[in-house]
């Protein structure tokens, strides 16, 4: 049965044109077949031959319901072609109609019950003009080749919604992988300005922060901060430049790693010592040795973990130590290990704020390392304890 939920739209212009080609269709066969009974003579009953065309003429008719209602037009059909003869040409399309509009099964349902109907009308009104089997085999063919074509377009409708809907869902995925790597260079820039200007900062605001609250230092020492604080502000500028410059690189040319002007871990002596000239107190030991075989997003993500602790405890923890050490070997890792002689609760309450550590954490982690920080009791030194900031990166061998 029909759904009666089944929406219903206006016909388009395509419609309109089969179903006018259906129904022309279903009258020239009629016609055809009441000619052909005119000339010979009719089947028996005689009587019926009047009432086998008006029926005729009311099914052609009632394809233009075909749309809205194909299988109970189909069936009504398929049971009047058991005793009437010209109802065929109607009756052919409404099988069409089914094969196009609904599932296979249906289709196959109402293909059976024609079947049934052809055999119960060959009995009723044999053709004396033509055998048995061969009005029957006729009839089938008929049938079969309605139902064959209307199960053709169902099935290459089904094909052509299949291909519009994957060429759909891959756009979408497209679009959110482009989205993706958009999300995920807005985190390179974000991760990559934090560690570069927080860094410097951080220094500028070391040393204007001296002049500020040492109005009347000696002027050679005023001097020196501004120099430092000059550096600092141009060095600060040319390292946003160069990072920049790296994620703007067009593909095709070199990548991050193997751009100049980024740092890497022959770097870290040269950090170490701006902060020291900052004023800081660094201890930084170096166990690495041969260090030729680092991967060089390796060495840039240490550099970058041993800054951002530095940075931290710039602000957090004026005036402490801080304790740097390198340690590694190839196909063990290399470990940074960085830690500052402040107290616990001031070191966990102080980094608290930031989303510096957060960002640093996707950084090693997109490296394949694994990050920890917190709170310490004693470092194993002799230190009294403070604020750590340990990573583990790769290493091959």
């Amino acid at each position: 049965m029909d759904s009666p939920a089944a929406p219903r739209h206006r016909r388009s212009r395509r419609d309109w044109l089969v179903d006018t080609a259906m129904f022309v269709l279903a009258v020239a066969f009629g016609f055809y077949t009441s000619v052909e009974r005119l000339h010979a003579a009719p089947l028996p009953p005689a009587w019926l031959f009047t009432l086998d065309q008006v029926v005729s003429m009311l099914g052609c008719a009632a394809l233009w319901l075909r749309r809205r209602w194909p299988v109970g037009l189909a069936v009504t059909l398929v049971a009047l072609s058991a005793v009437f003869e010209m109802i065929a040409g109607p009756m052919l399309a409404a099988l069409f109609s089914v094969a196009v509009h609904r599932r296979p099964r249906t289709s196959g349902t109402v293909f059976a019950l024609s079947v049934l109907a052809a055999v119960v009308f060959t009995y009723l009104r044999p053709d004396p003009d033509m055998p048995p089997l061969a009005l029957l085999t006729l009839g089938l063919a008929l049938q079969g080749a309605a139902v064959g074509w209307g199960l053709f377009v169902h099935h290459r409708r089904r094909l052509v919604l299949a291909q519009r809907d994957r060429a759909a869902r891959m756009e979408t995925e497209a679009r959110l992988r482009a989205e993706r790597v958009q999300h995920q260079v807005r985190e390179a820039i974000a991760r990559e300005i934090h560690d570069v200007l927080g860094h410097r900062l951080s220094l500028l605001s070391v040393h204007a922060g001296a002049l500020e609250f040492n109005p009347g230092a000696d002027p050679a020492d005023v001097a020196r901060a501004a120099r430092v604080i000059r550096q600092s502000a141009h060095q600060a500028l040319q390292d946003l430049r160069e990072v920049i410059g790296v994620l703007r690189a067009p593909t095709g040319e070199p990548s991050a790693p193997e751009r100049p002007g980024l740092p890497t871990l022959a770097d870290l002596e040269q950090l170490v010592a701006e902060s020291g000239r900052a004023g800081m107190r660094v201890d930084l030991r170096d166990d690495l040795g041969p260090r030729e075989s680092i991967p060089d997003r390796t060495g840039r993500t240490a550099y970058r973990v041993v800054q951002e602790a530095l940075t931290n405890a710039r602000k957090h923890a004026q005036g402490a130590e801080v304790r740097v050490r390198v340690t590694g070997a190839p196909g063990e890792g290399l470990t940074v290990d960085v830690v500052n002689d402040v107290p616990a609760a001031v070191a966990a309450d102080a980094a608290g704020g930031g989303h510096g550590l957060a960002g640093l954490a996707e950084r090693v982690t997109l490296a394949g390392g694994r990050l920890e920080h917190g709170p310490v009791r004693g470092d194993g030194d002799g230190g009294p304890g403070g604020w750590r900031v340990r990573a583990w990166l790769p290493w091959p061998a």
